[in-house]
């Protein structure tokens, strides 16, 4: 796994006159300290890794799955957007690959649980998604606790909420209940967010939408899933490094 993409559980001034309208709704956002759906609860109470087994598995997909997708990336620097597909084998594996208009600038990474077999180009990769557990979270998949966490949580009619503590990195999980299915996951490292992810779901429990929002860009992620295929398997050569540069 290389080195440079984080791969950690957790993961300028500008001119006022003409800020741009992504920068105003993140400042508005981090200082109402509202963000989009659920908000994450207080009042959670230790528990067990087994006791969020459960709770974990029901964000799992079922079977080996392909998700495609558009997405559009929305930075000080510019903006961007293209297509990307995701094939994830259950439990832990995932091929993720995604490219700008008319197929230019194509990246792809292939990832084990919270682990990076291979991500190129990397710096491509880890421009969209700074870790890997938000890389599971855009895909509304929540993961497992990490040997050492503290876990808490709480459950009542409307949202099931947990969170794994090490040291001073967090990941706060918020699960609907009620209504439309929705998925938050906030990562923290250091004591600062590094991420949040807000992704809707389906009637039918398969993600509709994800946004990522990155306070320290900032910038912000926007997935649509337009299709999703049942697999068999995925190729055994979609796991192996691409000997040139896509």
């Amino acid at each position: 796994m290389s080195a440079g993409l984080r791969s950690s559980r957790r993961g300028a001034t500008f001119p006022t006159m003409r800020l741009p309208l992504l920068l105003v709704t993140l400042a508005l956002a981090g200082c109402a300290g509202r963000w989009p759906g659920p908000e994450i609860p207080a009042g959670h109470a230790p528990m067990t890794a087994a006791g969020v087994d459960e709770w974990v598995a029901s964000t799992s997909t079922p079977a080996t799955v392909r998700l495609r997708f558009s997405w559009q990336f929305l930075k000080e620097a510019g903006n961007a957007s293209g297509r990307g597909a995701a094939q994830i084998a259950v439990p832990d594996s995932l091929r993720f690959d995604f490219r700008g208009p008319l197929g230019s600038g194509r990246s792809a990474a292939a990832v084990v649980g919270d682990s990076a077999l291979w991500a190129e180009p990397e710096d491509r990769v880890r421009e969209l998604v700074p870790s890997y557990p938000i890389l599971w979270a855009l895909l509304g998949q929540a993961r497992l606790p990490a040997p050492g966490d503290q876990i808490s949580g709480l459950e009542n009619e409307r949202v099931r909420a947990w969170r794994y503590v090490n040291g001073a990195d967090t990941v706060d999980y918020v699960l609907t209940r009620t209504g439309q299915r929705q998925l938050v996951t906030d990562v923290r490292v250091g004591g600062q967010r590094l991420g949040r992810v807000f992704t809707t779901f389906d009637a039918e429990g398969w993600p509709r939408t994800s946004r990522l929002d990155v306070p320290s860009g900032p910038a912000r992620l926007n997935l649509t899933f337009t299709e999703r295929d049942r697999l068999d398997s995925i190729p055994r050569d979609q796991w192996v490094k691409p000997a040139d540069e896509l």
